[in-house]
C-alpha cells in the first residue's frame, strides 16, 4: 500500500514538473515569436533572457543582438543594457564610446539611471572629454528624479566646488535625500558635516545618529564614532541612538533631531 502511495505521488511530481517545463518552454517561444516579428519589448526581454541564461543557454552576443533591435526602436532599458555591454565588453568588444552613445540615447529619454551613468562618464572623462559642468547636468537631471546616487555625487560636487561653485548647504541638501532614500554614504557624509557645521547647523547629536544609521548600513564609520565620543556626554549618544532608531523604524520618514 504504501510503495503504491509512493509511485502515485512520484507520477504526479513527475507530470507536474512536466507541466511547468512545457508552460515555460511555451512562453519562451511566445517571447522568441513577438521578438522575431519586431516587438520591442518582446526583443529586450529575450536579451535579458541571453544575458541572464534564464531558459535558455546564456549567450552575451546573442544578448547584444536582441538588446540592439529593441534599442534602435527606442527602447530606454535595452539602451542603458548596451551601455553595460560596451562598457563591460560583453558579447562585444570593450568601447566606451560606443558606450556613451547608447547611454546618452537612452538618457536624453529621461532614464534616470543612464543619466546618472551619463554624469559619470563625463566626470571620469570615459568615452568622452572630461567636464564637469556637463556632469553636473546629468547628475541633476537624474537626482531630481530621486535617483540616491545620483544625488550623493551632486553633493560631492556641491561640496568639491566642481562644475559649479562651491556650496556646502547645496551639497548638505542632496546628501540628505540620497540619506533618507538609505544611501549609506551619504548618511555617512552628512555625519561628517553634522560634526563640522559645514552647511548645516553643528550637531553632534545628529552627527552622531546619521553615523549610526551609516554604520547600521554598512559604511565603516569608525573614526568619526571616535571622535565624537570623546565629545558627547553618555546622554546626548543615548540620545543620538533612539533618535537613529525613530529613523530607521519610520523608514526615514521621521528623522528630525
Amino acid at each position: 500500500m504504501l510503495k503504491l502511495l509512493f509511485i502515485s505521488a512520484l507520477l504526479f511530481f513527475q507530470i507536474h514538473v512536466s507541466a511547468t517545463a512545457e508552460k515555460e518552454t511555451s512562453k519562451i517561444e511566445v517571447i522568441q515569436q513577438l521578438a522575431q516579428g519586431g516587438d520591442a519589448e518582446a526583443q529586450f526581454n529575450l536579451g535579458v533572457m541571453y544575458d541572464r541564461g534564464e531558459g535558455v543557454l546564456q549567450d552575451s552576443k546573442e544578448a547584444v543582438k536582441w538588446f540592439k533591435l529593441a534599442a534602435e526602436q527606442g527602447d530606454t532599458d535595452a539602451q542603458f543594457k548596451l551601455w553595460r555591454m560596451y562598457y563591460n565588453g560583453q558579447g562585444v568588444l570593450e568601447d566606451f564610446k560606443e558606450s556613451v552613445k547608447w547611454c546618452r540615447l537612452a538618457a536624453e529619454q529621461g532614464h534616470a539611471k543612464a543619466q546618472f551613468v551619463l554624469g559619470v562618464m563625463y566626470d571620469r572623462g570615459e568615452g568622452v572629454l572630461e567636464d564637469f559642468k556637463e556632469a553636473v547636468k546629468w547628475y541633476r537631471l537624474a537626482a531630481e528624479q530621486g535617483e540616491a546616487e545620483a544625488q550623493f555625487f551632486l553633493g560631492n560636487m556641491y561640496i568639491n566646488g566642481m562644475g559649479v561653485l562651491k556650496d556646502s548647504k547645496e551639497a548638505a541638501k542632496w546628501y540628505k535625500l540620497a540619506a533618507e532614500q538609505g544611501y549609506a554614504d551619504a548618511q555617512f557624509t552628512l555625519g561628517v558635516m553634522y560634526s563640522l557645521g559645514e552647511g548645516v547647523l553643528q550637531s553632534f547629536i545628529t552627527s552622531y545618529s546619521w553615523a549610526n544609521i551609516s554604520r547600521y548600513n554598512g559604511a565603516d564609520a569608525k573614526q568619526l564614532f571616535d571622535f565624537l565620543e570623546n565629545e558627547m556626554s553618555m546622554d546626548d549618544i543615548s540620545k543620538a541612538q533612539a533618535f537613529s532608531k525613530r529613523c530607521l523604524e519610520s523608514n526615514y520618514k521621521n528623522c528630525g533631531s
